[in-house]
This record gives C-alpha cells, sequence and structure tokens, in this order.
C-alpha cells in the first residue's frame, strides 16, 4: 500500500499511509482505537475505496472495489463487527458471495473439513441468530478459510476468543505462514502481538508511525511507539462508601433450549458503591446471568432476582418482567452487552439516534422528542472523545472503541442504580481502556453497583472490590479483590470445589 488516503468528511481517517506486506510473514497492526487500522484494512479487502494512494499485489497494481475484487485477489478479512446474515444458516452464509453454483451439501461437507483440520467447532445447519458471540467469529474465519485466502485479514480475532481458542488459532496461523500466506493481525492485546508476529506496523492518528521486528520490540517501546508516551497500568480503585444492597439473586438456575443448566443455584448479593467483578471461562453462564437480571432470559422455577430501590422501598422481584416492565416500574436498571452492534446498538443509526432507543417510549405526543437525544449525543461525543464525523453517521462506521463509548456513555447518562457491563474494554486500546475504568469507577462513587463481567484478570484484581468466580455454572466462590491472587482465581476458574458453592 503506497500513500494511501481516505477522508470521511472532515475526519481524515487515513493519511498517505505506507505499508508493505511479505509472503510468509505475519504482520501486527497496531494503533489507538479511532487510528485508522480498520479503515486502512477495509481498503485492502474491497469495502472502502482510497481517495489518494496505490496499491499493489504481488507487484502487480491493482483496483479494489469490492470485496469480490479483494477474493478474487485472494484477500480475506475477518472483520471485527460481524458481517453474517442472522436467519442463515453457517453453510449459508459461507455460501454468501460465491458465483458459482454451490450445493449447500458440499459447502457444509467443505466447512466440516476445515473444522476438523483446524481444530474449530461449527455446526453448518446451526442458524446465526442461534450462536454465542464466540461461534460467530469461528464462523467468520471458516469462511475466509473456505475462500482459501492467500492474505488474510484479522481485526481484532481473539477478542472472544478463550486463551485456549486463541492458542489453536494461532496454530493454524503459524501453518498459513509456513504455507506462504501473508497474514494481518489487528489487536491491542501486546502480548499475542509479541507471541504470533514477525513485524509490527504502527499507526497514531491516521499516520504511519514506524515498523519494528518483533524480535527487537518490548510490550513498553510498542506502547510508547502507538501512544506517543509510556503508559503505565495503574487502575483507581476508591474504597467502598455505605455501600447498601441493590439485588439479591437467589436460587437462580437457568437452562439452554437442550435442557441442559447453564446456571444452577446461584446465590449473592450486590451493593451500591461497589465494583463486584464477574471472573470465569467463556461461556460459564456470564452472559446468561446479566440477561436474567435485565429480563431477557428465562429461568427456572425458584428462582428470584430482587431488586431494592434507593428510596428504601420494598424490594421488586425481577422475574418474570419484560425489559419494557422493569423500565415502566421505575428501575433504574442499565446493561451494556458484550454484542455492541447486537444488542446494544442500532448500526445504521447515528449517535443521536441511539440514544432515543432509551427514551422514546416516555414521549407524550405524536411526534418523538429529538433535542434531548441530540443533546445527550453531543455531550457524549464531547465529554468522552467520541471520533465520528458526525452524530448522525451511522455507529457502524466507527471504531469499536468509539462504538463502546458511545454504548456506555449512553447507559451511564440514564442514572442507573445498577450498571451491568459484559467485557467493557473488550478489544479496545489502552487509553480507551482507561477512559472505561474511570467512567465505572465515577458510577461506584456515586453509589452505583456495578456489575462488571471481564476477561482480563489482573484488570479484574485491580478494579473490582470482589471477584465472583464462575465454573461449568456453578457459583465457585467470592474472593476480595484487595487479598486473593491471579492464581487462587484462576484455579476457582478451572476446578470446581465441593459443593460448587463459594461465600
Amino acid at each position: 500500500m503506497e500513500n494511501v488516503t481516505k477522508v470521511f468528511g472532515s475526519t481524515v481517517a487515513n493519511n498517505k499511509v505506507t505499508l508493505d506486506i511479505y509472503s510468509g510473514e505475519i504482520l501486527s497492526l497496531l494503533g489507538e482505537n479511532g487510528s485508522g487500522k480498520t479503515t486502512l484494512m477495509n481498503m485492502l479487502s474491497g469495502i472502502y475505496y482510497p481517495d489518494e494512494g496505490d496499491i499493489y499485489v504481488d507487484g502487480k497494481k491493482v483496483a479494489i472495489r469490492s470485496p469480490k475484487d479483494a477474493f478474487d485477489l485472494g484477500i480475506g478479512m475477518i472483520h471485527q463487527h460481524f458481517k453474517l446474515i442472522d436467519v442463515f444458516t453457517a453453510a449459508e452464509n459461507v455460501a454468501l458471495g460465491i458465483d458459482e453454483k454451490l450445493n449447500l451439501k458440499e459447502v457444509s461437507a467443505r466447512i466440516n473439513e476445515i473444522c476438523e483440520k483446524y481444530g474449530f467447532d461449527v455446526d453448518p445447519d446451526q442458524k446465526v441468530y442461534d450462536m454465542s458471540v464466540s461461534q460467530k467469529q469461528t464462523l467468520e474465519i471458516v469462511k475466509v478459510l473456505y475462500r482459501g485466502a492467500n492474505i488474510l485479514i484479522l481485526d481484532e480475532p481473539t477478542a472472544v476468543l478463550t486463551p485456549q481458542e486463541t492458542e489453536k488459532l494461532f496454530d493454524v496461523l503459524r501453518n498459513m505462514r509456513a504455507d506462504g500466506k501473508s497474514i494481518i493481525i489487528i489487536t491491542h492485546k501486546l502480548h499475542e502481538v509479541l507471541s504470533i508476529s514477525d513485524r509490527v506496523s504502527i499507526l497514531r492518528k491516521g499516520e504511519y508511525v514506524g515498523t519494528v521486528d518483533t524480535a527487537d520490540a518490548t510490550e513498553l517501546s510498542l506502547t510508547e511507539m502507538m501512544v506517543g508516551k509510556k503508559v503505565i497500568l495503574n487502575i483507581d480503585r476508591p474504597e467502598p462508601e455505605n455501600p447498601v444492597k441493590r439485588l439479591q439473586i437467589k436460587n437462580l438456575s437457568i437452562k439452554n433450549s437442550d435442557g441442559v443448566n447453564v446456571l444452577e443455584n446461584i446465590n449473592f448479593d450486590v451493593f451500591g458503591g461497589e465494583i463486584l467483578g464477574i471472573a470465569g471461562i467463556s461461556g460459564c453462564g456470564q452472559k446468561e446471568l446479566l440477561e436474567a437480571v435485565a429480563g431477557l432470559q428465562n429461568t427456572c422455577d425458584g428462582s428470584s432476582i430482587l431488586y431494592d430501590s434507593p428510596d428504601g422501598e420494598s424490594a421488586i422481584e425481577l422475574i418474570g418482567k419484560t425489559p419494557k416492565q422493569i423500565h415502566n416500574l421505575g428501575i433504574a436498571l442499565s446493561f451494556v452487552p458484550e454484542d455492541r452492534l447486537g444488542m446494544g446498538l442500532v448500526g445504521s443509526m447515528g449517535m443521536s439516534d441511539n440514544m432515543m432507543l432509551k427514551s422514546y417510549m416516555d414521549g407524550h405526543s405524536f411526534f418523538l422528542e429529538r433535542k434531548s437525544p441530540k443533546k445527550l449525543a453531543e455531550k457524549i461525543k464531547k465529554e468522552l472523545g467520541v471520533v465520528t464525523p458526525g452524530i448522525n453517521t451511522p455507529v457502524r462506521k466507527l471504531s469499536g472503541g468509539n462504538v463502546q463509548k458511545v454504548l456506555v456513555g449512553r447507559e451511564i447518562a440514564s442514572a442507573p442504580a445498577v450498571l451491568m457491563t459484559a467485557y467493557a474494554v473488550r478489544g479496545l486500546d489502552i487509553n480507551t481502556s482507561y477512559t472505561i475504568y474511570h467512567l465505572l469507577n465515577e458510577q461506584k462513587k456515586k453509589g452505583v453497583a456495578v456489575i462488571y463481567v471481564g476477561e482480563d484478570l489482573d484488570v479484574l484484581l485491580a478494579h473490582a472490590d470482589r471477584i465472583l468466580v464462575l465454573c461449568d455454572g456453578k457459583l465457585n466462590g467470592i474472593v476480595d479483590a484487595r487479598n486473593t491472587t491471579k492464581e487462587e482465581v484462576g484455579l476457582l476458574m478451572t476446578k470446581l470445589q465441593d459443593g460448587g458453592e463459594g461465600k
């Protein structure tokens, strides 16, 4: 890529970026959220077309005007936000965009071959809307592998994978590298960069900073190049003040569609003025737990979720109530789901309209009230530093970090008594992550009960007051984050104690 430039309105996403990618190598692409990494790769994969500059493949100048052009050149991209059709099966999604006449049975057989070869787990007949976030990400990887790409671009591929799944993916990538393929990884996890890549290229504010050999790099040196200054992990953890009980979860049990226990007899309390961390290997019931509190998940008989309102009134049972009913009762509950553009925001709508999703039912007029949502959007854009051409730009066009700022900002603006977040900093750069940590601490200081589901144990230990550990769908312990160790929490995540429940 030579002197490639892309402009959106008044925002210069990429400014004369020159980047070389070699066969038989893994190149990591680093930069803060909004630095232009995904935009640059979208031009390589045919989503965008450069305003200036040239792209060469195997020494030949090419014009990549569509994803089909990219596929024809052997370029495939796995996007951070899924490009899947929810009502289609895995096999139908894989077949999309391929011109030749296809037999879905043959497609399914080929998918099974890929899964068996690389160790993936995809059911060709499963509908996308029935898949977990991890399964959707895996399907995206299989979709590109199916097309036999020689240049493979992965945008935050490990953001939704467990450590075991990440290592499996890395083994696959190493095998592809040995076969002479070119692999580009966009990631913020510096230890992964050092583990998997041969070279690292850094972008800052849309401009190319430089490329270094991974063998000569450290986490500190890469951070300095990426941010322009030294960044030290130092998350503030103010002491809880006058904690007041906000939620009482009693005998919470949930079964999936196959009748298998996802959560079994979960009991714990949540207090205002504290951050309760939830740890567990992916798929241990974290998602279902938060959705049950939010009114999005059916529970088994005998389950109880009691909400104690700040005004001291009697506890309200949330089980059996829809999100709308919970809202109409005046219960101040906010939920930041892990699927930002699937459950949290409408990707085709701008910031202003996404703000209105929280308030449009409160109006008493035939016409929607747009002034307040617009004002809130402008406030979030300014205070959280959301990088966007305008508040009416579809949020799906924003970087992952900016999408998360919009989502978290909207939920906090509703002044909740309980704020639940699922993987709030997944895929975010260092500075944006600290912005989210600061926002959650501010809510804690205001007496909000914050539930924080995280995958980084170092962050959980530094940020949370207590950590609830799930293992195999059971509560395996609740520990004081100040007095525990990563090893203890890791052991609780992987080995069920006698009785499977801890206090």
